[in-house]
């Protein structure tokens, strides 16, 4: 059923010039960074002085918080705040630990609480929370919350993020959260220990275009395996990432809980096409690209290449992550992230080199990666989103909010931000925030750091079902017994562990017993549904 909003009599917001770092500031603090906001309504022009506004109490759960002091940063923030729009922010800090267990709790015991974070991958996940009815629909065509409070916020996102937030919902195609603008492309690339070829004889120019299939790949692999003996492997991998770069097949959000069994196949040449499957999920492990994949690992594997560790669910993560800190290693798989090659190479204390497997690309999983959702059981969801707007806008509220206090937690150093000791008492999870291209930077990240980040993740593609997301609700119980059978097989098939002419048909019928099929029949009926509304 359809949640109505109360609506209150608030014809105000403001109209906030978004710059980024190091501009003029207008504040009526001294230690402001970036610019301020008005009161000017974002949607119809209308405006009110704050002090007019009834004053309200906000409250918003965050994620990934390791805060032991707010109390100088609520200060000054709620002082700036009540000039504003007359909002005072009582914020509840969950930590990476605590938040899935309470948020949910809240959630569902209707709790007084008003904006919650969310995303694909968290316990209150955003599509299935947004289904449910916990979430305000803020595009609802009867009380528009972004038309109305937040135009300038929607006009500073890009295009492939607010799309990506627009979902089937419990009120309909719409959108049902705020998108967070942070590192929100996905790229797979080959990790490469360049230190390491060169002392084979390789250049650069030898490893920018890698083909898991071509020979030159395997005599690469056999160099460094002689040069570095038996207990040497020298292709680091996350198998189920490997299979995803080799066979440019993605992550179904909403399918987390059964491995990634299904699948949607990128266009390697342009991944805003479609490819010859066309716009559908599919049992990738049925698929002939992960039968000539699987063969090939496994022969890699029996060669000697790949860590058995890395078959080992137990394993295969802590032993990963300490051979690239080593360098031990030749070529890894490594989900790409901005600057990702100069931290791992001062890390490693290596030459580090990214070669990608397909451009970015932005799905509904990293588009919905850290998000900010106004719940149905909020009693003044239009202040919430003037503050939403307010939050994502305005670089002097995001940067105290997210920094702390200018002399207190950090110092500006010509325009950087470079961190004081008090910064170990008040560190938000700074991507589980908003817009974070509105904050200075930092001295480590340098002056260019935003300008090279709107550039890498503001022009990424988005796929073809951006915002898709399954709903398991009539396949709860096949996907419980797919998942069983998914962690049975697939990793080992994934790492070359095991003898895919033995272990591929096996998986393969069982997963027909489990009911796979029933699923994907149901995943590509949501698909067409969504498509449609979408009107594609």
């Amino acid at each position: 059923m359809k949640k109505k909003l109360v609506s209150s009599v608030l014809i105000a917001a403001m109209l906030l010039s978004m710059t980024a770092c190091g501009s003029d500031n207008q504040a009526a603090d001294s230690n402001a960074v970036g610019t301020t906001g008005g009161t000017e309504a974002s949607g119809d022009g209308d405006t009110t002085a704050a002090s007019d506004l009834e004053p309200v109490t906000l409250k918003m759960y965050f994620h990934g918080s390791n805060v032991t002091d707010d109390s100088q940063v609520l200060e000054k923030v709620n002082e700036y705040l009540q000039q504003q729009i007359n909002v005072t922010l009582e914020p509840i800090w969950g930590t990476w630990g605590d938040f899935d267990t309470n948020a949910v709790l809240s959630l569902q015991g209707g709790d007084d609480v008003d904006i919650y974070f969310t995303c694909s991958w968290s316990a209150d996940e955003y599509n299935k929370f947004a289904r449910d009815g916990y979430w305000v629909r803020l595009d609802d065509p009867e009380n528009n919350l972004i038309e109305k409070y937040a135009s300038d916020l929607w006009d500073v996102l890009p295009e492939v993020l607010t799309n990506g937030a627009t979902i089937n919902g419990s009120d309909g195609y719409g959108v049902y959260a705020v998108p967070g603008y942070k590192d929100i492309a996905t790229q797979n690339c080959w990790d490469v220990n360049m230190t390491r070829m060169r002392d084979l004889g390789y250049t650069d120019a030898d490893v920018e275009h890698l083909d898991y299939y071509s020979d030159e790949f395997e005599e690469m692999l056999a160099k460094a395996k002689e040069a570095g003996g038996s207990d040497f492997y020298p292709l680091l991998v996350e198998g189920t990432v490997l299979e995803r770069m080799v066979d440019n097949s993605i992550i179904v959000t909403g399918d987390s809980g059964t491995g990634n069994f299904m699948s949607y196949y990128l266009n390697p040449e342009d991944v805003s096409k479609e490819t010859s499957y066309g716009n559908k999920i599919l049992n990738k492990f049925a698929k002939d690209e992960f039968k000539k994949f699987a063969e090939r690992t496994h022969h890699f594997f029996e060669a000697g290449y790949i860590d058995p560790a890395m078959a080992n669910a137990n394993q295969a993560n802590d032993t990963r992550t300490a051979k690239q800190l080593t360098g031990e290693y030749l070529i890894g798989t490594q989900s790409y992230a901005l600057g990702y090659e100069l931290q791992a190479s001062d890390e490693r204390k290596i030459e580090v080199k990214m070669v990608p497997c397909t451009e970015p690309y932005v799905d509904t999983t990293s588009s919905q990666g850290a998000m900010m959702a106004i719940s149905t059981a909020s009693k003044n969801p239009e202040r919430a989103m003037m503050f939403l707007n307010l939050l994502n806008t305005d670089s002097y509220l995001m940067t105290m909010l997210n920094y702390g206090i200018e002399g207190v937690h950090y110092e500006l150093k010509d325009g950087l931000v470079e961190f004081t000791d008090k910064r170990a008492d008040y560190q938000p999870w700074t991507n589980g925030m908003g817009n974070v291209t509105i904050l200075p930077a930092t001295t480590a990240q340098g002056d260019e750091f935003w300008t090279t980040f709107k550039n890498y993740y503001g022009t990424a593609k988005q796929i073809p079902i951006l915002g898709y997301a399954y709903d398991a609700t009539n396949c709860e119980t096949q996907m419980g017994s797919v998942a069983n059978v998914v962690a049975e097989y697939m990793l080992p098939l994934c790492t070359g562990a095991v003898d895919p002419d033995e272990k591929l048909p096996e998986f393969l019928q069982k997963l027909d017993d489990a009911g796979i099929n029933d699923i994907l029949d149901d995943a590509n009926a949501q698909l067409d549904e969504f498509m449609a509304a979408k009107g594609n």
